[in-house]
């Protein structure tokens, strides 16, 4: 369920861009995203930060790309959110020396250790700091690459080859980096019981 309310302003924007245009469908993912957060809100009482930015990012782009009916506005979207996400590894790395994708692959682990054992069960894993510097590095060049290659293709490709990029190829390439995550720190998982 938390899936696929993650993923439902996507979703809806595909759908509705193929099924009426690319404005139409940017209205919808506006629309969508502010029923997200209501739903959020309602979940647990508050919005994280990053919903907060992702929402603030599309009403921006999504209302120009409306209002000036310019879709390249919207295509913006993505590159926004990915450089950001690469700016805020960088600087919370360098300035305020804190590795960000180690905090929120442990926070995951953690997570899951509790939905599988109960509460208070502490999972003991040890990545060694090298690794995360690694990972940390790995999806900074990762999410900049990411944000290039989306003006790239928005640039350079029709509309419809972008819309399916964003929903179907950043999603893969995404999956891809979070395996290549998991097989990094797979021998340093702690065994089965």
């Amino acid at each position: 369920m938390a899936a696929l309310l993650e993923y439902l302003p996507l979703i809806l924007f595909f759908a509705v861009y193929k099924f009426v245009d690319i404005y139409w469908a940017t209205g919808v993912l506006i629309i969508a995203s502010i029923i997200q957060l209501g739903f959020y809100y309602l979940q647990s009482g508050h919005i994280a930060t990053r919903h907060w930015v992702f929402f603030v990012i599309a009403l921006v782009l999504g209302g120009m790309t409306v209002l000036f009916q310019n879709e390249h506005f919207i295509m913006w979207k993505a590159t926004v959110i990915y450089a950001l996400l690469a700016l805020s590894l960088l600087i919370s790395r360098y300035i305020f020396n804190k590795n960000l994708v180690e905090k929120t692959l442990l926070g995951l682990l953690n997570t899951v250790n509790e939905k599988e054992n109960g509460r208070g069960s502490q999972l003991e894993i040890t990545i060694p700091e090298s690794i995360c510097e690694q990972l940390n590095m790995m999806w900074m060049v990762f999410l900049a690459f990411i944000s290039v290659l989306n003006l790239y293709v928005a640039y350079n490709f029709s509309l419809d080859t972008w819309v399916n990029f964003k929903v179907f190829g950043l999603m893969g390439i995404t999956f891809l980096a979070i395996l290549a995550t998991m097989v990094r720190i797979y021998k340093y998982l702690p065994d089965e019981k």
